[in-house]
């Protein structure tokens, strides 16, 4: 089973490459909005209450499909890389899917500030994440790079099954095309 980690900043394409790379491989696709939107209608976003039900539900999804025979899990998220409580948190989800046998891989994208705002109002976007459809709240959220480092330097992400794509110019099926070769994996038919 493989255990693909993909993350960037917001609007980075991580849902659209994920789609593709599930469709390639046969790979599940659990991008991190699925808990986000299951919770929001009930708690505001950051609060404790909401925190703590996005936490359980994707655990417990990730327990779940580790125990399955599912060929293995795409998760997305957006990756403050400077806060040592995120590495904890994705390292959770690591040592869960491992303990079941699974490999992971981690798959980080990146793009400009200008290129992410556009995508943020694409209509792929907006119909898979309701929250993204208030999009001046939507588009201050692409700011966090100035509160949070959201992208690796070159050398500094040291964990294995690594890789980093700018995929400013590249369509998702590019990219996962790059993801599939890079690892050597198989693809379906």
């Amino acid at each position: 089973m493989k255990f693909i980690i993909l993350f960037g900043p917001s609007a980075v394409g991580k849902m659209t490459v994920g789609q593709a790379l599930a469709d390639a491989t046969g790979v599940k696709l659990y991008h991190n909005h699925l808990s986000i939107e299951a919770v929001r209608p009930v708690f505001d976003f950051g609060t404790k209450e909401f925190n703590r039900l996005v936490t359980l539900i994707r655990t417990e999804t990730i327990r779940e499909a580790a125990k399955s025979d599912i060929p293995g899990l795409i998760f997305t998220f957006v990756w403050a890389l400077d806060r040592p409580k995120e590495f904890a948190y994705i390292d959770e989800f690591v040592k869960i899917m491992e303990a079941e046998g699974a490999e992971t891989f981690y798959v980080e994208l990146e793009a400009s500030l200008e290129t992410r705002l556009i995508r943020n109002k694409g209509e792929t976007r907006l119909l898979a994440k309701p929250s993204k459809r208030e999009l001046e709240t939507s588009e201050r959220i692409l700011h966090m790079e100035q509160k949070y480092k959201l992208n690796t330097e070159e050398g500094e992400f040291d964990k294995p099954n690594y890789i980093k794509i700018n995929n400013e110019n590249l369509e998702p099926k590019e990219v996962a095309a790059q993801i599939i070769e890079y690892f050597g994996w198989e693809t379906i038919s």
